[in-house]
């Protein structure tokens, strides 16, 4: 039995890497920034740089904000293969959040050390209202947290 069995699942976060990745390099080089296809009559292709976090928070902040959401990428990224380290077998869906988490977490750490911005290119929206465009990275993170919850209830819901 491997030490670590649950680090099995880290193929899912360098899937979701170079997803991520793969599609930032992709729109980088055929778009313009700013440049925006229709694909559906609710979703866009648009070329976006962010320089916050989610939604765009702190992206006016003057530029402290790259190393800040960098530094905490590294150490939540830390954190989480830490966690892995110490998963039974049995929490498979929680390893998999994890790699779905860290995985994004990554992807976005390498635009901010990068270029010093996030590129976003996922533009969801309903008539004249936008959701803040995102990119796999931030798709990776939400699924990851939403099955952490999952997880977390479904816990609770054994103990009970």
């Amino acid at each position: 039995m491997p030490k670590f069995p649950m680090l099995k699942w880290l193929w899912l976060a360098f899937l979701s890497l170079g997803l991520d990745q793969a599609s930032k390099i992709a729109i980088d080089k055929t778009f313009a920034l700013y440049e925006s296809i229709a694909i559906v009559p609710f979703f866009n292709l648009t070329y976006v740089h962010n320089t916050g976090a989610a939604f765009s928070f702190l992206s006016e902040a003057g530029g402290w904000q790259r190393w800040f959401f960098a530094a905490l990428a590294i150490i939540m990224s830390t954190i989480m293969t830490i966690w892995l380290t110490k998963l039974k077998e049995h929490e498979t869906l929680l390893a998999v959040a994890l790699s779905l988490i860290l995985g994004g977490a990554i992807g976005n750490l390498i635009d901010r050390l990068a270029y010093g911005y996030v590129i976003d290119f996922l533009d969801v929206y309903y008539g004249t209202y936008h959701w803040p465009a995102f990119n796999i990275a931030d798709s990776a993170i939400t699924i990851g947290v939403a099955l952490m919850l999952v997880d977390s209830f479904k816990s609770q819901g054994k103990e009970a």
